[in-house]
């Protein structure tokens, strides 16, 4: 089909390049370059890690077997996943077969014959298709790429910019028009990489999703509504992710464990569980990063990792109560409602009552090793990362990160809650820390601080610093005048300590970057007619561009119809 390329414009990312047509037919958002950069990171790490596992499983099979004549090739996903189920001292059941689509060994007179094949990737919301076409130029060793739309119109663009491409993309990109729900329910097990980028929320697709990816896949989930996720529709949040947010400093990152404890319930309706290996809130969305796994016996530790949390409206103060809890006894072990209630009917910090929100993932959202993994990545490749110092500032926070702390405090909203002055950041970590506490930042928020102190021991801290700072009266009701009321049963050391800068603040890096130009944020959804009130989102230049075009299309069109009608007349 022939086509004016006038009427297009060329947008170039990374190594791909696409054709978008003039009018809003098919979604594509700049933003999002943070998202598909990160994306690639975490793909290549995933492939080294899974050629890594598959050699370490090689080299314990050959030593098992005491030569290496008794293997024949190399094992596959399936050997792989098995391993690591085991490693982690879970036990498959007989009856459950792990191994997929992606290559099933094959015995042979007590040989052992199969092949790691190149990963298979599913973008199951293409639209114009740039992530897929990203992924398969740009990511070496990665196979078949396949991308999906409901949209006739997106799935044309897609195989326009394919061939658009070049030969590299024609030969491992596919797209197809297809409900993804049901394309993945109908493909099991097929695919290594599933990637999950909707717009607004992807809960409708997770129970699909889930069962497509291969025994230790990744699984790349984007949920950009986060007003439902931060607690500006509660009931439509429960409705959609099974959990009840609440609107604290820290709810950019709840919104990260809601996600995941979303994807977890929906994964262990088919024995499955996942290992998130890194979550990051940027921009206006949050995107998750896990690996999925089939275990029965695996998929019991779930209530060890969910949680309820506990707010108080007075002091915003914050409590964790665990689902379950384990009893073990020799080799057994037992699993048990969690014991409660981990708080009184009211705080005891400012005596008012607590809003209770969850369940969310409770466990660590990132694995060390893999950010630590496609940090290196990152900074050996920056030319090929068009978004390179935004994905490294991320990852660099994320890799200073307490691992096993869920949420994070604000000193600022400690501060606000006695009505003081706040003290540095230095000077409070350097208090927490001279506590025997630790202490860092979180890549969610500039001022939100993680910490393994509990909030007792926070608000004895700022008891401390309000006796050498002091403030002036306020009501006795007031949450503040009760804390303060409290003499403090610690007392605090302010000395200056080693640990109170993190590496990246020692060296001055930067870790929180301003955007790069004005109205970056999400866009308006692809088909909508462009008007005057998505100023506010397009920017002023943009939609006047826009309006005009539609005004000179309109009088085009009325010229048309009077000469037509002109010609009527006449005739």
């Amino acid at each position: 089909m022939s086509m004016d390329l006038n009427d297009y414009t060329i947008i170039k990312e990374g190594e791909a390049e696409i054709l978008m047509h003039a009018k809003n037919e098919v979604f594509f958002n700049k933003t999002q370059v943070n998202n598909r950069d990160m994306s690639i990171a975490v793909l290549r790490t995933f492939i080294s890690k899974r050629r890594q596992e598959h050699e370490a499983l090689l080299s314990k099979r050959n030593k098992k077997n005491g030569s290496s004549s008794d293997v024949e090739d190399k094992p596959n996903d399936c050997d792989i996943n098995i391993q690591k189920s085991n490693e982690q001292g879970l036990e498959e059941k007989p009856n459950e077969d792990p191994c997929t689509a992606s290559g099933e060994p094959v015995k042979i007179e007590g040989k052992v014959r199969g092949k790691l094949k190149p990963p298979r990737v599913l973008e199951a919301l293409s639209a114009s298709g740039l992530r897929a076409l990203r992924y398969a130029r740009e990511v070496e060793g990665i196979g078949q790429v396949v991308a999906l739309d409901n949209d006739k119109g997106a799935v044309e663009a897609c195989q326009r910019n394919i061939k658009f491409n070049g030969s590299v993309a024609c030969s491992k990109v596919e797209s197809h028009l297809a409900d993804a729900r049901v394309y993945m329910l109908t493909h099991p097990k097929e695919f290594d990489v599933v990637d999950l980028d909707p717009y607004g929320s992807p809960s409708v697709f997770l129970d699909s999703a889930v069962q497509s990816v291969v025994d230790g896949g990744m699984l790349m989930c984007t949920a950009t509504d986060m007003a439902v996720l931060c607690g500006g529709n509660g009931e439509v949040c429960y409705s959609k992710y099974g959990s009840y947010p609440l609107r604290g400093k820290y709810c950019h990152e709840m919104a990260l464990r809601i996600l995941l404890a979303c994807i977890e319930s929906h994964a262990n309706r088919y024995k499955r569980y996942i290992v998130p290996v890194l979550s990051v809130q940027m921009d206006f969305y949050v995107r998750v990063f896990v690996r999925v796994y089939t275990s029965a016996s695996a998929m019991k530790n779930t209530p060890l990792k969910l949680s309820y949390v506990y707010q108080c409206i007075g002091c915003d103060s914050f409590h964790l109560q665990p689902i379950g809890r384990t009893v073990s006894k020799n080799t057994s072990v037992r699993y048990l409602p969690g014991f409660a209630p981990v708080v009184p009917q009211e705080c005891s910090d400012c005596g008012k009552k607590f809003n209770m929100g969850g369940p969310i993932w409770s466990a660590p959202i990132h694995d060390q090793d893999w950010v630590t993994s496609i940090l290196a990545d990152v900074k050996s490749m920056k030319n090929c990362y068009p978004a390179y110092e935004r994905i490294s500032a991320v990852l660099t926070t994320i890799s200073e990160e307490l691992p096993d702390v869920p949420l994070f405090l604000s000193l600022h909203n400690l501060c606000a809650t006695l009505k003081c002055t706040s003290p540095s950041a230095v000077i409070f970590r350097s208090a927490v820390i001279n506590a025997g506490y630790q202490i860092s930042g979180t890549h969610v928020n500039p001022l939100g601080l993680k910490s393994d102190a509990p909030m007792d021991v926070i608000w004895d801290i700022m008891r401390c610093w309000v006796k050498n700072h002091p403030v002036k009266a306020q009501p006795g009701d007031q949450p503040g005048s009760v804390i303060l009321a409290k003499e403090p049963v610690l007392q605090a050391n302010f000395a200056r300590a080693v640990a109170s800068l993190s590496k990246a603040q020692a060296k001055k890096v930067a870790r929180f970057l301003p955007n790069p130009e004005r109205h970056w944020g999400p866009k308006l959804r692809a088909g909508r007619q462009i008007t005057s009130k998505h100023i506010s989102l397009l920017g002023e230049e943009a939609v006047n561009g826009c309006l005009n075009d539609l005004d000179s299309e309109r009088d085009a069109k009325r010229q048309k119809i009077e000469k037509s009608n002109d010609a009527i007349a006449e005739s």
